[in-house]
């Protein structure tokens, strides 16, 4: 697979191997994360992460330069911005092909904090669960971080009523903290999901209609001016779409109805 205006600068970390012999790589999503990207990737836990992927998608800023002095060693330019799950699709992709066993979606913005990697990765190492992601809304983390309140409203709206469409228990379908085990990957045809910030959603949900487990950590999260965010317009469209996804999910499963996300075998 080819990947446009690749720079492989060279890192003098080895890598570890030192869960389970897993390959642990990290991918960071980039766009405009020039203020941030720094101080998210001097937090990751090189003692056990083996490679780090970033992907810049085509920022006006100088997010590309600053992963260039930092030493990230696979940097990814896209020319043209392709959205938050376009991003998405070229980490998880250029992961596999380096050969990842355990993959982990960090946001560069530093909303998220590195230091839940290794208890992430061992879950997933150690065979426990699949999927992991860093839950808000477990514990106060939301609030407490910063949260809007009507952020806060409208993810426990939608949680509640995904997790009765799609009989399931989490405590949020929409943190951007995620790590996946190389099978999960390889099972889903995500290149296919939508280039928007629904793409996370529909993962998740296409997960469990395959019939893997997902498990939740307690994660702080930070809200900040440099911390991305999508306004209010763009969240009420993705709320729409969590909405339709759910749906999609519960005519699948109760009534065999196949859709471009869920196929009916």
């Amino acid at each position: 697979m080819v990947f446009p205006n690749e720079v492989y600068i060279y890192n003098s970390l080895e890598p570890s191997f030192m869960i389970a012999n897993k390959k642990i790589i990290v991918v960071l999503p980039a766009y405009k994360a020039e203020l941030t990207l720094l101080k998210t990737y001097h937090e990751i836990p090189f003692d056990i992460v083996d490679e780090v992927i970033l992907v810049d998608d085509n920022s006006p800023d100088a997010t590309l330069e600053v992963a260039k002095a930092a030493g990230i060693k696979h940097i990814i330019k896209h020319d043209v911005n392709l959205g938050y799950g376009g991003n998405q699709k070229t980490c998880y992709n250029k992961a596999l092909e380096l050969g990842g066993d355990i993959i982990i979606m960090l946001h560069p913005d530093y909303q998220y904090t590195p230091k839940l990697i290794h208890s992430m990765s061992y879950l997933i190492a150690n065979e426990v669960y699949p999927v992991v992601i860093g839950s808000r809304i477990l514990g106060k983390g939301a609030l407490k971080g910063g949260m809007p309140m009507y952020k806060y409203i409208a993810n426990r709206f939608l949680t509640l009523t995904q997790n009765l469409l799609m009989n399931q228990k989490l405590s949020e379908y929409h943190t951007g903290y995620r790590a996946y085990s190389r099978a999960v990957l390889e099972r889903i045809d995500y290149n296919s999901n939508s280039d928007d910030f629904i793409f996370d959603n529909q993962f998740l949900a296409q997960i469990f209609f395959n019939g893997f487990e997902i498990a939740e950590i307690t994660c702080p999260t930070k809200y900040f001016e440099e911390a991305s965010s999508i306004g209010f317009w763009d969240s009420t469209i993705y709320g729409i779409q969590v909405l339709i996804t759910s749906f999609q999910y519960f005519l699948a499963k109760e009534l065999n109805y196949n859709s471009a996300l869920f196929n009916v075998k």
